[in-house]
């Protein structure tokens, strides 16, 4: 892997970024334009990088990574000076004769830590926020995804000035440490697990940085008694099979209706022949785990209760076939743990207030999916339960929508990104009132004597 730890001089990126070269909307439409131009060169090589890291298809790493980032840029080149215009607010009488507005501005020199699952999406779409902000960055790969971030890292530096974005290589702990002891970055975006995101806001917290976590937790998916059966095994199936179940919103266990599980289950033993063959080890479709360590960590929730369907396993392809499963005991690692793999734990619920008891028995999910057609039940799940993101009768797709946010709450993480949240994301917002030289009050001055009445009307 190239290691261009030496190329990074942050002392030169801050001369950069104080010089205010990254400021004009021009030169941020510019650096955009030249990133989707530079993924496009690059394509078929991300392409061999997924497949070799983490056995992706063409058409999964297109819809999953690459077609993002394109949408990505594409909303952000589309919306970007909007974004950038100063916003006008009101100004209480107290403050006349002056006008008040607010402009986001740059918050300076960020870093980005990438996950392994996604290994080019989860780095680039945070990337495209901190360009469209203004900021220069500072790119850390996953070492877990080696392939890929030998294309990101090549990438970048054809294209890019290691003064503006730069690619930091090396094992996660050490170089992340290293980075965050001898810098002080203005903002922080990780996206893994959350122990790994306590740790590095503890290390945020010490040089009071603005820090972004894009964490994890058991996804729950319930199933009502009601649903269109076909579209729900399809689209649970697809969720949670995609890149082998290693998906942070992928649905950790199914709460099913117990009139509906049996047919739930079968569909959706349907649906994984239909996907991936009657041998999905040798599908081309079918993903395989990041490592031998991931595999070993994942096998023993296999003993965890009973399989219905799926359970081969092949350490030396680093293969777990889609499996489903109950039998399962709340209190085992398989309930107790995110499972980021094929594995799907099956439970039943009579009433939905043990479906909830079930959900809140662990801390605040990334997402929730509701598969009702009774509104009153949709309703009650994204009043009373806690959780980042979801969506109504689908799995997955409310990530692909720029216009809603995509974040957690509590151990699921904290701080929204995608589309104008990414904006957000990497700028804060600046206040400025201007005031005319004419007239000039004298309330505000001293002495103040005589003048209470009048100062409790203006500040009712």
């Amino acid at each position: 892997m190239n290691n261009v730890a030496a190329d990074f001089q942050f002392h030169l990126m801050q001369d950069f970024f104080i010089s205010g070269a990254t400021l004009s909307l021009n030169f941020r439409k510019q650096q955009l334009k030249l990133l989707k131009s530079a993924v496009e060169k690059y394509e078929d090589r991300f392409f061999e990088a997924l497949h070799a890291d983490l056995h992706k298809s063409k058409e999964e790493a297109y819809l999953t990574e690459i077609g993002l980032v394109f949408s990505e840029i594409g909303h952000a080149l589309k919306h970007l000076q909007n974004w950038m215009a100063p916003e006008t607010v009101k100004t209480p009488i107290a403050l006349f004769p002056s006008r008040s507005s607010m402009v986001r501005v740059p918050m300076g020199i960020s870093l980005v830590i990438a996950p392994w699952n996604y290994p080019m999406q989860l780095l680039l779409a945070p990337l495209i926020g901190s360009i469209a902000a203004g900021n220069c960055t500072v790119l850390k790969p996953s070492e877990l995804t080696p392939h890929t971030a030998d294309v990101v890292t090549d990438m970048i530096r054809e294209h890019f000035s290691s003064n503006y974005i730069a690619v930091v290589n090396g094992e996660g702990e050490q170089v992340v440490n290293r980075l965050m002891d001898e810098h002080r970055f203005d903002n922080v975006f990780f996206t893994g697990s959350t122990a790994v995101g306590k740790k590095l806001a503890m290390k945020a917290a010490e040089k009071l940085i603005p820090i972004t976590l894009e964490l994890g937790g058991k996804s729950p998916c319930i199933v009502d008694k009601d649903v269109d059966m076909d579209a729900a095994a399809n689209r649970i199936t697809w969720g949670k099979f995609t890149n082998a179940g290693q998906t942070c919103v992928a649905p950790d266990y199914l709460l099913v209706h117990e009139s509906r599980k049996e047919e739930l289950v079968n569909k959706m033993t349907k649906c994984i022949g239909e996907f991936y063959g009657t041998d999905p080890r040798l599908s081309d479709n079918y993903g395989r785990i990041v490592n031998e360590r991931r595999f070993d960590a994942l096998t023993p929730y296999l003993a965890q209760g009973r399989v219905i369907t799926g359970g081969q396993t092949n350490r030396e392809e680093k293969y777990i076939a889609p499996t489903i499963m109950d039998n399962v005991v709340h209190d085992q690692p398989l309930m107790k743990e995110e499972i980021f793999g094929p594995i799907l734990p099956v439970f039943t619920f009579k009433e939905h207030e043990e479906a909830m008891s079930v959900i809140n028995h662990n801390p605040s999910p990334l997402a929730l999916y509701i598969f009702s057609k009774d509104k009153r039940v949709q309703q009650q799940y994204e009043r009373l339960v806690q959780y980042g993101g979801g969506c109504i009768n689908n799995t997955l797709v409310h990530l692909g929508n720029p216009y809603l946010p995509f974040g957690g709450t509590g151990n699921s993480g904290m701080g929204s990104y995608h589309g104008k949240f990414s904006f957000d994301c990497f700028t804060r917002p600046k206040a400025m009132v201007a005031s005319a030289n004419w007239p000039d009050p004298a309330l505000k001055y001293p002495p103040y004597q005589g003048k209470l009445k009048l100062l409790r009307w203006l500040f009712s």
